[in-house]
């Protein structure tokens, strides 16, 4: 308790703090020893809350239990927190029709869960020459999953592959 005080104390510049009490009083602007001692005499800490505010505010608390409430909110707000992964789907160019369903039917479970899509078409040799091919290809895959999923990013050419990213649309995710 008394290692926040004097923490506190070197940190404050100010000859004056705005003091709020332990149950959320104002109390008003004291001299920074008097703050300490109305701290002591509750059995608490004095913690500077606002130091940019002119004077600074500084609050009567418990520290420990102001630390615990603090990390017990970035627990619930990461807990809230939306996490997406990019999944990926390679096909090919000459990928035959049962292969493209089976992969569109994943592609849209992946969707579904609220993950990314990546489609790749990956090109292989003489396979660069027939890149209209692969965009088609894309193409009705993009079409195949416009239910349930936008396009994020459009079909690209990179090095030996198309791209495209498919994201859930708002509202459609389910658990």
């Amino acid at each position: 308790m008394t290692q926040t005080k004097h923490r506190v104390n070197q940190e404050i510049k100010s000859p004056e703090v705005r003091l709020i009490g332990a149950n959320g009083e104002q109390i008003g602007i004291v001299s920074i020893k008097e703050a300490l001692l109305k701290a002591e005499e509750a059995g608490m800490d004095l913690v500077e809350i606002a130091p940019q505010a002119n004077p600074p505010v500084c609050k009567i608390i418990d520290y420990g239990k102001f630390v615990y409430e603090l990390q017990k909110k970035e627990k619930l707000q990461k807990k809230k927190q939306q996490v997406s992964v990019l999944k990926e789907i390679r096909l090919h160019p000459n990928t035959d029709t049962h292969d493209f369903d089976f992969k569109a039917r994943h592609a849209a479970n992946f969707i579904e869960e609220g993950n990314k899509v990546k489609v790749s078409v990956i090109f292989k040799g003489r396979e660069l020459a027939y890149t209209e091919i692969g965009e088609e290809l894309l193409k009705r895959f993009i079409e195949r999953l416009s239910d349930i999923a936008k396009v994020e990013q459009e079909p690209k050419f990179e090095g030996r592959a198309m791209h495209a990213i498919l994201a859930p649309q708002k509202g459609k995710k389910k658990k």
